[in-house]
């Protein structure tokens, strides 16, 4: 005999009695079958909740819109609780962040009109608190059941990501396929990370470009992690696993503010590692490479980076780093990759990190050995005037503290574009190994003096002359000191001391700007 408590754990819609604990057995029972899982779960795949669980401080989670349930009229009636999206907020080092996680295991993670409605209020509960957002995307795109709806949400979506952007810190971490309109929401958001062999992100899928275009091609090739991180750029951190993922977006978090208007954390001052040389790290010979990281480890709290795109365009660094306990971000030319020169990739993928740092108030730390912009056919034809003034449009526009350290060569429009002062750094300090010019003493000396070596008995021995001549007044950092464009020409050794006394100077900085809409980047 069916009793009455029975048919409502069976039947959630049917009748409530009016009793309490009948009522609460209908809470509970409604609750059970929002949150059991509609389908398997990938192999070793975590479920929507468990990666929220281990995001998140333990504990913290409270969860949105549980009871929310899809539209009528797709998939044979079916109208599960959550709609494919889990939505919530909770803590992060204590820190308040709202969070979603797509369910692959309902409709297969895709967005119906209920999953986006769920989205998009959790966007405007981010913006109204002033907290961070972080999506966890696992799922098939637009949902084709529910048609236009489906598209409508996508948009909605995408238009809270561009409201949200520079206001409240957004992050995408990518668990599963992210394909079609899905995509580009993580493509606004201010990072995104990739788990490799697992996570793959484009447009259009590798059947359909194949019945189109005839090229064959695999999900990994097209948009796997490491495709998305060292190819086309579109990821910024690559994860062995979930779980790394997840540790990422921690430390990410970690050193970011809580939305525009707030200071960023600040933590106790940690001594740099001891014993790195200094005055000896950059070698003689000026072709000679040497690993940037070395120097910014010697002057950032112990030593840690958190590099960004560390995988792309490897000739610039972008870092998040403490300095005195205070979150910094940090760009500089790497001379172990191409000698350092900015090219289109390199260029865009600072000016991008430029312009999160100064959104949020992180000053920048910038390091400069830059041989200047990279010239060659490819690179005149793919954009390198439009696209590496990206760079020179981001740092001009910036109004947050900045300091910049010339370690060696600065020549041309590399000088110029590597927060020099002409460009608004605030303080620019030199080692004595700078070279600030418009270009190599060699290629100087070939432009300025051809006829002369045309004509000499011995080009050789007058060309080796000249070129000494011209190092020793422009191969040094003492002509751009004399015209102020230097502020001090220091020892290797005591960069952290100068670094800490300038940004403490900086600290109440105000560079008001004036009113408009916007400003327009060469996009």
């Amino acid at each position: 005999m069916t009793t009455s408590r029975d048919r409502l754990v069976e039947d959630p819609g049917a009748r409530v009695p009016d009793g309490t604990a009948d009522r609460i057995t209908v809470l509970e029972s409604r609750r059970e079958r929002a949150t059991t899982e509609a389908a398997p779960r990938r192999r070793g795949q975590f479920g929507a909740r468990e990666r929220i669980e281990l995001l998140l401080d333990e504990g913290s989670f409270t969860e949105t819109g549980l009871f929310v349930r899809a539209r009528p009229g797709g998939d044979g009636g079916r109208r599960p609780y959550g709609d494919g999206v889990v939505t919530g907020y909770g803590t992060v080092d204590g820190r308040t962040v709202c969070v979603f996680a797509q369910d692959s295991t309902v409709f297969g993670g895709s967005m119906g009109e209920a999953f986006g409605e769920k989205t998009v209020a959790l966007m405007d509960l981010a913006l109204k608190t002033g907290c961070p957002v972080v999506g966890l995307n696992d799922g098939g795109g637009a949902r084709i059941q529910e048609g236009v709806a489906s598209l409508a949400l996508y948009a909605e979506l995408v238009r809270r990501n561009v409201q949200a952007s520079g206001v409240i810190p957004q992050i995408s971490v990518v668990l599963g396929p992210c394909a079609g309109g899905a995509a580009y929401s993580p493509a606004i958001t201010d990072f995104t990370v990739m788990v490799d062999g697992a996570s793959h992100m484009f447009v259009t899928g590798p059947d359909v470009i194949e019945a189109v275009t005839g090229e064959r091609t695999s999900a990994e090739e097209l948009g796997g992690a490491r495709a998305s991180n060292s190819v086309n750029g579109n990821a910024h951190f690559l994860a062995a696993d979930e779980k790394e993922a997840l540790d990422t977006v921690r430390d990410l978090l970690s050193y970011l503010p809580a939305n525009n208007l707030e200071r960023p954390p600040s933590y106790s001052p940690v001594a740099p590692p001891t014993g790195v040389p200094l005055d000896e790290i950059v070698p003689d010979r000026l072709g000679q490479a040497y690993d940037m990281r070395e120097i910014l480890r010697a002057v950032v709290d112990d030593g840690e980076l958190l590099e960004i795109q560390e995988l792309f365009a490897p000739n610039v660094i972008c870092a998040l780093a403490l300095v005195e306990g205070s979150p910094v971000g940090v760009v500089a030319n790497q001379p172990l990759h191409a000698a350092g020169v900015l090219d289109i990739d390199a260029s865009e993928k600072a000016a991008r990190f430029v312009r999160f740092c100064d959104a949020f108030g992180l000053p920048l730390l910038t390091f400069a050995d830059v041989p200047g912009y990279l010239s060659g056919v490819r690179q005149e034809q793919a954009g390198i005037i439009r696209r590496g003034a990206k760079l020179l449009y981001a740092y001009a526009e910036a109004t947050v503290p900045k300091v910049t350290v010339v370690v060696r060569k600065a020549y041309g429009g590399g000088y110029a574009v590597m927060g020099s002062k002409h460009l608004g750094a605030d303080i620019n300090l030199a080692w004595p190994t700078a070279r600030i010019a418009v270009m190599g003493a060699e290629g100087a000396v070939g432009v300025l003096h051809r006829r002369e070596l045309a004509a000499a008995a011995d080009p050789e021995a007058l060309r080796t002359r000249l070129v000494a001549a011209y190092e020793s007044t422009h191969g040094t950092p003492y002509l751009a000191a004399e015209r102020g464009y230097v502020d001090a020409v220091i020892a290797p050794r005591d960069t952290r001391d100068h670094i800490c006394r300038a940004l403490r100077a900086l600290r109440g900085k105000r560079a008001p700007m004036p009113q408009r809409r916007h400003g327009n980047i060469p996009l």
